[in-house]
């Protein structure tokens, strides 16, 4: 479960629910949920599910 995503520099990290690192990303956070992170990188928006996988592009 996703407990919180931030935007460090050009990068956006995930941490669990207890704040521990989950996986990062390249790109800008859009938002996300307790399932998903949404990152947009150039002019593709990304939506990972809790292991960092791409669950679907926009």
């Amino acid at each position: 479960m996703i407990g919180h995503a931030e935007q460090k520099g050009s990068n956006v990290y995930v941490y669990n629910q207890n704040g521990g690192f989950l996986w990062n990303r390249i790109g800008t956070l859009v938002g996300y949920t307790s399932n998903t992170v949404t990152i947009k990188h150039g002019s593709t928006t990304y939506v990972c599910g809790e292991r960092g996988e791409v669950k679907f592009t926009r």
